[in-house]
Formats: structure tokens, sequence, C-alpha cells
């Protein structure tokens, strides 16, 4: 079996408790990075062989990580922290195992864009996560431009020694948004920053950013009252679904 194993994105006493009995029970952990899977490892007492499987190695790794999987091994992929596959390697070993016939399940948990999304202040009922940009300013704002008129809320991955640089060309390319940059999560200095893209970009101008960012842009076209009814309205839809399920079954 291969399990793909969610991990904190900043406060270990995020693992679940089925997470951890995974780890416990695999044969091997392949990691983005070992060293920070070590430091989580020892907090639980977990003792495990630990191999390398990032972006570099990718090729490789999947190859020896499949010949485990031939052998009637299980293993768990963890990624740097969050959830393996998105921003992160793992779907591309997914694809080889589904190919070859092995099982494969997920232990969910911690995912730093949801959490973003969902402290943003901004809709949440119907968005796009597009990852990182591109780190060149052209191609960067070529991979702006594609959702410039999406009307779904948009998330995206930055590191900080890009981040004014993105927000300025988030702000070229989309205008002045209402928006939200989230650094930190879940650990002690956590923080959300909640406002137009003009004012986030001049926050980030004011001082050195730290960490990796997740930015939450508006979409395209809503103002803060469209947005508010469009969330109510997607609720009620929801909860009628539920109510008309309850019917069902009684």
């Amino acid at each position: 079996m291969l399990y793909l194993v969610a991990t904190p994105i900043g406060n270990l006493g995020d693992i679940s408790l089925r997470a951890l009995e995974t780890l416990r029970e695999v044969d091997l952990i392949a990691s983005e990075d070992t060293r920070k899977t070590g430091i989580l490892l020892a907090k639980y007492e977990i003792k495990k062989p630990l191999m390398a499987f990032h972006e570099h190695n990718e090729q490789r790794a999947g190859e020896r990580i499949m010949e485990a999987l031939a052998q009637g091994k299980s293993v768990a992929v963890v990624t740097d922290a969050g959830t393996p596959g998105i921003s992160d390697p793992g779907f591309t070993l997914v694809r080889r195992a589904v190919a070859a016939d092995i099982s494969v399940t997920m232990i969910p948990g911690p995912s730093a864009f949801v959490m973003a999304l969902v402290l943003s202040g901004l809709a949440v009922h119907s968005f796009t996560f597009r990852g990182f940009p591109p780190r060149k300013a052209g191609p960067r704002r070529r991979f702006l431009a594609l959702d410039a008129a999406s009307p779904h809320t948009l998330i995206f991955y930055e590191s900080p020694y890009r981040l004014r640089d993105f927000l300025a060309d988030a702000l070229a390319v989309y205008g002045d948004r209402r928006a939200a940059l989230a650094n930190d999560l879940t650990k002690k200095f956590e923080r959300v920053d909640r406002g137009m893209l003009s004012d986030l970009l001049a926050l980030a101008q004011s001082a050195e950013p730290r960490g990796e960012y997740c930015i939450v842009i508006a979409g395209a076209g809503k103002n803060e009252s469209e947005e508010e009814k469009e969330t109510r309205h997607e609720g009620r839809e929801g909860w009628e679904g539920h109510e008309d399920d309850e019917d069902a079954h009684e």
C-alpha cells in the first residue's frame, strides 16, 4: 500500500492520530525533507527507515519506492509540510502506482492554502489554487493574466524573496482587488493581513518579508456584497440537500 500522509504545516501538534499510526506501521517513509521529517518522528518516538523524495530526485527515488511496493512493502510519502502532491512531489508517484495496480490511499490533514482561504475573509465557495507562479516578471505576468477574468477567488504560494514583485505584478494585472496575505500559519507568529492589493504591497515594502506566503485574491468583478450573497446562497443549497437526504432515509 502507498500512503500519502499529510503532516503539520507548522505546529507539530496538528498531526492526526491516524497519521501517527500509519507512520509507525509502514516499512519505509519517503520524505521531501528528511531533516524536518526526522524532527517530527523524533517528537513522537517513531523510528523508521527514511529516504529522500523531492523534485530533484523524483524519477530515481520514485523507482526505488515502486520497487519496495512491488516487494509487498508499505510506503508512506510525506512532504516538507502539509499535503503531499500540493505544490510538492507526489502526483507522479500516485500515477505510477495506479498504473501498476498498487493500492493508494491518503491520510488527510493540514494544507496551507485551505487555511489561508478560510481565514482570508474572501469568498470560499468557488476558488482556484494556482500554486507557485513563475520566478521571472514576464512569465509571471502572463501566468497571472490567465485568470484575470476569472470570477473565482485565486490562491497563490510565494517565497519571501519574490513577494513584493508578485504583489506588484498582481496589482498591475488584476487591478486593486481585495486580498489577504497569510504567513507562518499555525506557528507562534501566525499572521493574516487583509486589505486591497495596494495595501498589501505597501505592507510588504515596509518590512523584510520572511517565510513562505499564501496570497488570496478576490475574483474578477465581485464586490463584497455580491460575494456575501453568493456564499449565503451556496450555504442554503447545501443545507437543503442535507434535508432531502434525511427525508430519503426516513
